[in-house]
């Protein structure tokens, strides 16, 4: 395929290239005035014909083409784009093979540029959080499974006269039907937004099966997706893991933009737990986005948020938790108690050659009981500062 080719009555008018295009090549196209977008797929191929390949080659790429046609006009059955609602889903309007090549066409649609979703105003972050997810919900209905669920793959649009961006859903050449992947060397997907199942799935881990692999695993992507369209990153995790799933898979939990409300990181908590049958569907993710507020980043003081763990963690390997997504350790302040004849606890690290000053008087309150005779002492040790009571 080039510029200037003719495939099938459609006028390739771009230098056909690779760039995010996977095992696919692609350009634009024309045909009877319209513009296209025309994707090659690179494999699989079908035989030429008076290939001198052996019969039993033959029949074994044959089966292996006939699958790939079969899953790919299935889904193209299931997506319909007369669908109510279905207006930003980008479907396929042809899917045919000429010589031994496979094409695929849909519509060219112009997009907007905006490199920065995060820097939207909290209404407009949700309603392109909301088409997204609507999205997302006409496939689950369908029991489809995009597979391939990614900002890449996620067109960014904004209308003339119209004030919000709205979220168009392209690439649906990895989706199945939910419980029904294909092969582990066959499946497709991206590791920085796979789910942990997927992950396992292809690392050939015989405990998870093809019916594992469920619309669950689009809802891990879109958990991770709204914390990268909300803040302008992904959830943090230790270096020594190459992606959220690989960190969630060691029983790590994953680090949130403290920013982000307490609505929106419960919500992301669940569409990321490790357990499928544990994250949201779809309509619980829409319901949360209700109050567009929910999506404003909240700058807290310093000690006001709430703690990053919701659930007990799952055993992961031997060595220290991982704090930041650069394990880096914060400080923690030390404090010596004397409660008399009580038991005093170890300190926490070697205690200050400075001899501890006598204890001061106490303050007589009216009407208080004479003191004990026992009085307690706190030594508290800020850096350089030290400071006896």
């Amino acid at each position: 395929m080039k510029q200037g080719d003719e495939i099938a009555g459609y006028l390739v008018v771009s230098e056909p290239t690779n760039a995010n295009g996977g095992k696919c090549m692609w350009a634009f196209a024309e045909k009877d005035g319209h513009q296209y977008f025309l994707k090659r797929f690179l494999e699989p191929k079908r035989p030429r014909e008076g290939s001198t390949a052996s019969a039993v080659s033959q029949r074994i790429r044959l089966q292996v083409c006939q699958e790939f046609e079969d899953r790919h006009r299935g889904i193209m059955k299931r997506l319909r784009p007369d669908a109510v609602g279905g207006g930003n889903l980008v479907l396929a309007t042809d899917f045919f093979h000429e010589g031994s090549t496979y094409y695929k066409v849909t519509e060219r649609i112009d997009t907007s540029s905006l490199e920065k979703p995060q820097a939207l105003e909290p209404r407009q972050k949700a309603v392109l959080l909301k088409t997204l997810a609507l999205s997302l919900q006409l496939l689950h209905d369908i029991d489809v499974v995009h597979g391939d669920l990614k900002p890449l793959n996620v067109l960014i649009q904004k209308r003339d006269r119209v004030v919000f961006y709205s979220a168009k859903l392209i690439d649906f050449d990895d989706s199945y039907v939910s419980g029904s992947p294909p092969g582990r060397q066959e499946v497709a997907g991206d590791s920085l937004y796979g789910a942990p199942e997927w992950r396992r799935y292809v690392q050939e881990d015989e405990t998870v099966q093809p019916e594992h692999l469920t619309t669950a695993v689009d809802v891990f992507a879109l958990g991770l997706m709204t914390h990268y369209y909300l803040t302008g990153a992904l959830p943090g995790h230790s270096t020594r893991y190459g992606s959220p799933a690989d960190a969630v898979n060691a029983g790590e939990v994953l680090n949130l933009d403290p920013r982000l409300s307490d609505s929106v990181q419960g919500l992301i908590r669940a569409m990321t737990a490790p357990v499928p049958r544990n994250r949201p569907r779809i309509a619980t993710y829409l319901k949360a986005l209700t109050d567009p507020q929910v999506c404003a980043l909240v700058h807290r003081r310093p000690g006001t948020a709430k703690p990053a763990r919701t659930e007990p963690e799952a055993p992961g390997p031997a060595g220290p938790k991982p704090g930041a997504a650069d394990d880096t350790i914060t400080r923690t302040s030390r404090i010596r108690t004397n409660l008399g004849r009580g038991t005093v606890p170890a300190p926490t690290s070697p205690p200050s050659s400075t001899p501890p000053s006598p204890p001061p008087r106490a303050a007589k309150e009216e009407g208080a009981a004479p003191a004990a005779g026992r009085t307690s002492r706190v030594r508290i040790n800020l850096g350089d500062r030290r400071h006896t009571s």
